[in-house]
């Protein structure tokens, strides 16, 4: 009984794999399933049985040898009875044993799923018990790995979304303000910052969407056989200017006769773009920069080299993560981010080598099976 001002025990939180149309808890009163006192229960019950079974064959054995004047076979059945009876004995405690070894796992992974449930991540469960439940314990631990680390990566892609974006607002409402307040004339150099701020917002907003569309695997492609020849060349004359501007030599060399491939060419050179904008921004003048195209064995692949100053090497492996970005870049760090979504939304890959001081090289490269016919 429950003392007077006692809360009494504590229900127990039901699991999120527990039926809907089913009672939780599953026994009356709220207590745990599966604890000790059930298993008492079921080792009592089990012995008790075996107990009164063996005693009744006893019993009827010796009644019967008695009877028939056979006492050495009574004997010897009492005395066999015993032994069945301790061995029946051993058995039940091993199995008992075993049952707690089975349960207590289970019962420490439920707990542990209602932990997670509440949104405590960091639960972990002891990889302990029979080999199969060894392994549910390392995958649900694994899982639960996973589960931190990309509820890190949203926090900090939301402060990193916030940090974007906050920057060409206040520029916005800086000049809109001062326009409306008569510091500044409200002609087109004044206005002009407020439009590149939007430009820079709408830029911002474009790239988020590609990427929700990515996570969520629903950046829809618009595939039309594709001649990344002329893409390599297109994207030379786009950034012309830019490259002479910059002292940077800018040329394209393609292999002849390559087969054209199955991608979405609005995406695509979104891709080429961004990979030579930033080749460009990060040569200086007299360096230059290379768009190669050629066959492959299993298929094909585009290769942008500069040499400009290259990537740190800690830096290296996080180029195609989000919001990364070199010391001094003005970008968003979202461009390559991007570029890896859409290249593997195409099943490519694209990978990045570099060594400081001595220039950088971005690959993308696509399977043969994704190709059309040559053309």
């Amino acid at each position: 009984m429950t003392r007077p001002g006692h809360p009494g025990p504590r229900p127990w939180r039901r699991p999120p794999w527990w039926p809907e149309d089913q009672p939780w808890p599953p026994r009356s009163g709220g207590r745990r399933p599966f604890g000790p006192r059930f298993l008492w229960r079921i080792g009592c019950l089990l012995a008790a049985a075996i107990v009164f079974a063996t005693a009744a064959l006893t019993l009827t054995a010796w009644l019967a040898a008695s009877v028939l004047g056979i006492v050495q076979v009574a004997g010897a059945v009492q005395v066999t009875s015993l032994a069945v009876l301790l061995g029946v004995a051993i058995v039940v405690a091993a199995g008992v044993r075993g049952i707690r070894r089975l349960i207590w796992p289970l019962r420490e992974l439920v707990r542990a799923a209602g932990r997670i449930e509440v949104g405590d991540y960091s639960t972990r469960v002891p990889e302990h018990g029979p080999p199969e439940l060894r392994s549910v314990a390392r995958a649900f631990n694994s899982m639960t790995a996973r589960l931190r680390a990309n509820e890190e990566r949203r926090r900090t892609f939301l402060a990193d979304v916030t940090h974007e974006l906050r920057t060409p607002l206040a520029v916005i409402r800086g000049q809109a303000e001062a326009i409306a307040d008569g510091v500044y004339p409200g002609d087109a150099d004044h206005v002009s910052p407020i439009i590149d701020a939007a430009r820079t917002l709408e830029v911002l907003t474009e790239d988020l969407r590609t990427l929700a569309l990515a996570d969520a695997g629903s950046l829809v492609l618009a595939l039309e056989p594709v001649d990344l020849a002329a893409l390599a060349h297109d994207a030379v004359a786009a950034f012309q200017a830019q490259a002479e501007a910059g002292g940077v030599a800018l040329t394209a060399e393609t292999d002849p006769d390559l087969p054209h491939a199955d991608l979405d060419p609005a995406r695509m050179r979104g891709v080429v773009g961004n990979v030579v904008s930033n080749a460009l921004r990060h040569t200086p003048a007299g360096g230059a920069v290379c768009i190669r195209v050629r066959a492959l064995a299993g298929g094909i692949e585009m290769a942008v080299t500069d040499t400009g100053e290259g990537i740190s090497p800690d830096l290296l492996p996080h180029v195609f993560e989000r919001f990364v970005r070199a010391p001094g870049s003005r970008g968003s760090g979202l461009g390559l981010a991007i570029a890896r979504d859409v290249v593997t939304a195409h099943g490519g890959t694209i990978d990045a080598r570099s060594e400081p001081g001595s220039g950088t090289t971005v690959r993308l490269e696509f399977p043969l099976r994704s190709f059309g016919e040559s053309g």
